[in-house]
This record gives structure tokens, sequence and C-alpha cells, in this order.
């Protein structure tokens, strides 16, 4: 039985600068902007049934180097639910109200922001083009033209970033009174600057798990649920968009180098800009997966979310007995305190003692 796609993403691969720490595909040369929006917008019109969208989410890259004339003629390729979330991310130092205002008449409902740090010295080392006075003012600008839903971004195990510095990024965070955090550790991976220019400064794994769960004590002190291994939000804030990755909904992925999941496969689209601009509507790669595949990622896509799996839902779907198919690792975790039973199945602890979100990786590997 198919289902209707609500959910749509769509990657903008251009800056005005690339961070030292990024390696997702984007350019800070512009000069095929133009047509890039016309292979997008070929695309869209290709696989789009026209069902209305519960959520759509615009990233990059950085999207609010687009001007807002370009953004309607994407976004005007949808139709909506009613109060469908519509999220694009931007810049803080590309925020101006004339386009923030922009941005919310076109419909635009949810704003994610990349602060990353408040440390003007650690932005600096980083690459990022904004200074801490620029957060402040972008996020007053947001607030000013009607926007009550809005993401800040922040990264620990910085360069040079020390728990005190992280502290005071966090209550910043708090004082700025937005309705969502998305929390990220520091990864230098292949293609990114500090990859090859690997910083002698950054803090050890201990000093980033202590910075993690700090995260967690300053955030549920001051309103903010844990609801995901790396995002926090005021009730009812929850990012509905990547709530349905979590839960293994389907999604469509639009522009260079974006991932989808329509009909039990999972594809990505060319991360060549040139392969992408001469033909838009084929895909790099793609894959039906198979019900083991779907297994394991309702499993480790599943207890990403503080919630935890549904084992009576995984039994149902996937014909197992779940406590038998798995025991012996859940033994070990359960009697470890990193796992813990719930009414409808299991999911990590959050206790700063034994932090099963800490341990993520470890664990989700022995279920596979």
């Amino acid at each position: 039985m198919t289902f209707p796609v609500k959910s749509a993403y769509i990657h903008i691969p251009f800056c005005k600068s690339k961070c030292n720490y990024c390696s997702f595909v984007s350019f800070p040369n512009q000069e095929k902007k133009l047509g890039y929006i016309f292979s997008l917008l070929k695309e869209i019109d290709y696989y789009y049934d026209s069902t209305p969208l519960k959520t759509l989410y615009i990233g990059g890259g950085t999207p609010s180097v687009l001007e807002t004339e370009h953004l309607k003629k994407i976004i005007g390729k949808f139709y909506f639910e009613d109060n469908a979330e519509i999220t694009i991310e931007v810049n803080p130092n590309d925020v101006t109200k004339e386009y923030m205002s922009k941005l919310k008449s076109l419909g635009f409902n949810r704003i994610s922001m990349g602060a990353q740090s408040f440390d003007d010295n650690i932005l600096k080392l980083i690459g990022r083009r904004h200074n801490s006075d620029e957060i402040y003012k972008a996020v007053e600008i947001t607030k000013s033209v009607g926007f009550k839903n809005i993401s800040l971004d922040l990264i620990y195990g910085l360069p040079t970033q020390t728990i005190e510095n992280f502290e005071h990024d966090l209550n910043e965070i708090i004082k700025l009174d937005t309705q969502h955090l998305s929390l990220y550790g520091l990864k230098i991976e292949d293609g990114c600057y500090f990859y090859n220019h690997y910083p002698s400064d950054v803090p050890d794994d201990d000093v980033q798990a202590d910075m993690y769960l700090l995260a967690g004590e300053i955030t549920s002190a001051n309103g903010f649920e844990h609801y995901e291994i790396s995002n926090y939000s005021k009730p009812n804030f929850n990012s509905r968009h990547n709530t349905n990755y979590w839960k293994c909904g389907q999604y469509y992925g639009f522009g260079l180098s974006a991932h989808g999941y329509v009909d039990e496969v999972r594809y990505s689209n060319y991360s060549d800009l040139n392969k992408y601009l001469d033909s838009p509507t084929s895909h790099e790669f793609g894959k039906f997966l198979n019900k083991k595949e779907m297994l394991e990622e309702k499993i480790f896509l599943g207890l990403r979310l503080a919630e935890g799996i549904n084992i009576s839902e995984i039994n149902k779907e996937f014909g197992i007995d779940f406590d038998e198919k798995y025991k012996t690792v859940l033994s070990k975790y359960l009697d470890s305190g990193h796992i813990l039973k719930t009414d409808k199945g299991y999911k990590f602890s959050d206790n700063k003692d034994t932090n099963g979100f800490l341990l993520s990786n470890l664990i989700l590997s022995e279920f596979i």
C-alpha cells in the first residue's frame, strides 16, 4: 500500500563563505545559483504529486543567500495542509527586517538560525561570518516581524572552548527566549578545512561529555524538554519535520546531494553540481530497503527520540518478538542502566551517570 508523501527537504548548496568545520556539499561561489534554481524547480515539477505537505524544510548551505523572489518560486510549487510547519535556515548576518518580513509573507513560520557560539573569538576561529552581537539582533528582528517558532543551533567541543564558555552559550540561549535548540558535537570529517588543519585545542571526550550533560541540566531547568539526542524544545515546539525522519516517515529530497525516502526506497541526488544541473530528475543512488534494513532503521532512529521505541508496533510490523530477538543487548544495557523499560518499549536513559545518549553509537551498533 502506497501512502502519500507529506514532507519535503530542499537543499540550497550556496554560502557566502565556508565554515572551517563544514563538510556538507556547499559552495561559496554563487555564479551557478540561478541555473541551480531552474534545475531545482524542474526536479520538483517532476516528482512532487501535489499532495498537501505537513512539513517543508529548506536547508543548506545557507538558504538565506537566496533572494526572496527565488524562494517565492520554490515555495510556490507546493500545496500545504493547514498549520503546516515551513522552516528555513538563516545565517544571523543575513537577517534584516525587510528580508524576514518577506519570508513571513511567503508562508515560512519556523526559522532555524546557526548561532554555533556566543564567543566572538571562537566564531572567528571556526570561520563563521557573524559575531555574537549579530545573533542577538537577528533574534530580535525575527521576533519583531512575527515569528514565534525560532530554533538556534549550538556546537560544543569547539577549539579553545571550555565548560565555562559553553555554559555562557547555554545561558545566552535561555535569555533569548527562543523555542528550540539543536545541539551538535563538533565532527571533523573529510572535506572540511579542519580535517587537513586539525586544531590542537579541541576539548577531549570527557569535557565534551560534560558539556552535553550540562546542556541537559540547563535546558530542562528552563522549560525545555530533551526530546531527541541533539534537540531540545519548549512544549509543542518539537521539530515536526525532523521527527518525521526519526519515525521513519516518507519525505522528498530535492536539490543537490539531497536524500529522500519514498515507497520504501532511500535515494540520494547527485553531489556533483554539474551533474545535477544537467540531470536534476536523475538520482545518483537508490535502494529498496529490505525488512532487515527497515527494522534496523526503526530501532536506531527511534531510539534517538526520548520517548524511545514501541515494541508492540515493531513486533506487529516485522513479525518478531523484540524482547527475545534482542534479549542479549537489552539485558546488558538494562543492567547497566543505559536503557530503560517503558510502558511501550525501551528508551535511552537521560540520567547523568548512566546516560544512554552518550553511548548511543556503541549501543545501537549492537542491535545491528
